[in-house]
């Protein structure tokens, strides 16, 4: 890989909001979804790159990447010692910005810092006490009035945590038995959107995407159904410049296309 060698192996990796590494990370997979086609892994020079430098916290974060399939090699070039590496973005990627930089993410956040606020509160109410006796009365009605507002709060992202979960793409009766991947192709490009990915989704990522949760799924079942989609206006299809796996278009109102979008 182009990351320094001396970097160690991971295990299961925590992406912590906030960490050095996680912000290096989401940085670099935003670029690589909101502009499609291959990058270089790391910066060199002028010429720009996914992660800013081979060591340190950047190193960590591209080996992350890799290991994890949020990034996949396109190719590799090789002058001298040097060996460079060419990537691109996988419907991983987006869903891994989609989770960690999305107005979920940031209520999750909110819920935790919350839950910390609200039980350090005693504590603080207590040595207030201590400190100074004669305000104690004062200290308690202030304290009872931030646990109320607290309350309120957590209520409020708890409800808003669950229309998160629970919202998602509404599918017809009747197309969700002749599709029965609707929701999942549908949710990918809503996601995608949310992320911020650049481009329309061409059909064999968005292929790849559906078959992550139904791998049975072959090609011509997959075209149907795309074009059932798009006959109840549940997406759009659209046709492309360039089609590097042409297998994937489909002919439809007698235009061949090779990209989607809701």
């Amino acid at each position: 890989m182009d990351a320094p060698s001396d970097v160690g192996t991971p295990g299961p990796v925590e992406h912590r909001a906030g960490s050095p590494r996680t912000e290096v990370l989401l940085e670099a997979l935003k670029a690589a979804i909101t502009t499609p086609g291959e990058h270089r892994l790391f910066r060199s020079g002028k010429l720009s790159g996914l992660f800013p430098t081979r060591a340190g916290t950047s190193a960590e974060a591209a080996l992350v990447a890799v290991q994890e399939g949020l990034l996949e090699t396109v190719r590799t070039e090789t002058r001298g010692k040097i060996v460079t590496e060419w990537v691109r973005g996988t419907p991983k990627a987006v869903a891994f910005v989609h989770d960690h930089d999305s107005p979920k993410s940031v209520l999750r956040e909110l819920k935790e810092t919350l839950a910390t606020a609200r039980g350090g509160v005693p504590v603080w109410m207590a040595e207030a006490k201590a400190e100074v006796a004669l305000l104690s009365a004062r200290f308690e009605e202030r304290a009872a009035a931030m646990l109320t507002r607290l309350d309120e709060l957590a209520t409020r992202v708890e409800a808003a945590l669950r229309r998160a979960e629970t919202s998602g793409p509404v599918v017809g009766e009747q197309v969700g038995r002749l599709v029965p991947w609707a929701v999942e192709a549908l949710e990918y490009l809503d996601r995608r959107r949310a992320s911020g990915a650049g481009g329309d989704c061409t059909l064999p990522e968005l292929f790849h995407a559906v078959r992550v949760k139904c791998p049975e799924l072959l090609l011509p079942a997959f075209h149907d159904g795309l074009k059932r989609l798009h006959d109840v206006r549940a997406v759009r299809l659209l046709p492309a410049i360039e089609m590097s796996e042409p297998e994937y278009a489909i002919v439809v109102e007698g235009k061949l296309v090779y990209a989607a979008t809701r």
